[in-house]
């Protein structure tokens, strides 16, 4: 969705290791807002994108307008069903439909052989994978791994509204999935206990407001009841610090 970041360049960088030719979209998808969230505010810098997309090498910038894409009479959506019912789909119920729908439309513009998408969004992820597989979409979807800045925030556009005070407490986010990475590999532990570490050190600052921790199988994207040794995990949060909402996880093998 644009004011671009080296998370979205990591994604430039392995398609072209992997493609021919590599195509960037930039739109920012009214269909994915809520009435109450961040459309109108949700920062854009389209000339910074393209000097940063000139320099990365990409061929094709893909800049579709609002009414290129949902003209008047638009009454076409495209929705995956159980994958998007929990964990964000719980806190933004209309979201992930124009996810789906923005993705889709974008796959049949394009044509491409390969996708790339980031982990930090990877129910999003998921979702796509589904939507690709249940629906013959005959493309291949590459999910590349989260880049962090130096002190371990995730990378993410959201970033600039985080006040100063903000920006430090956000670490609480990536401290938390270190610490239980750590105790599964400690094996000491259950998923419960596990995550009420994690919730002890994203209280331990006063601007955090915590919308969920969940532990999810890899493949299934279901919320796990146990950890099964040798199977792969991915621990997701969700947490407002003042008002900017920020997602993060981590994939571990138990």
């Amino acid at each position: 969705m644009g004011f671009l970041h080296e998370g979205h360049l990591s994604l430039i960088k392995k398609s072209k290791e992997k493609a021919d030719i590599t195509v960037v979209s930039i739109f920012v998808n009214p269909a994915q807002f809520a009435p109450n969230e961040d459309l109108v505010k949700y920062p854009r810098d389209i000339m910074h994108d393209k000097k940063l997309l000139k320099n990365a090498g990409v061929d094709y910038v893909f800049i579709p307008s609002v009414q290129e894409i949902y003209p008047p009479g638009f009454q076409t959506f495209v929705e995956v069903d159980k994958i998007t019912r929990h964990f964000e789909g719980k806190f933004r119920p209309t979201h992930f439909k124009g996810v789906t729908t923005i993705v889709s439309i974008l796959f049949n513009i394009v044509m491409p052989d390969y996708a790339f998408f980031g982990q930090k969004d990877a129910q999003q992820a998921a979702i796509i994978k589904q939507m690709v597989k249940d629906l013959k979409m005959g493309l291949k979807i590459f999910v590349c791994p989260i880049i962090r800045e130096k002190d371990g925030l995730a990378k993410s556009s959201r970033n600039i509204y985080l006040s100063p005070q903000q920006r430090i407490d956000a670490l609480v986010l990536s401290k938390s999935l270190k610490c239980a990475q750590s105790l599964i590999k400690k094996n000491t532990l259950g998923i419960s206990a596990i995550i009420n570490k994690m919730k002890e050190e994203i209280f331990s600052v006063n601007s955090s407001i915590l919308d969920y921790i969940k532990i999810v199988d890899m493949d299934k994207f279901e919320k796990a009841k146990n950890l099964t040794a040798g199977k792969k995990y991915y621990i997701l949060i969700a947490c407002k610090f003042g008002k900017t909402r920020l997602i993060d996880n981590i994939l571990i093998k138990a």
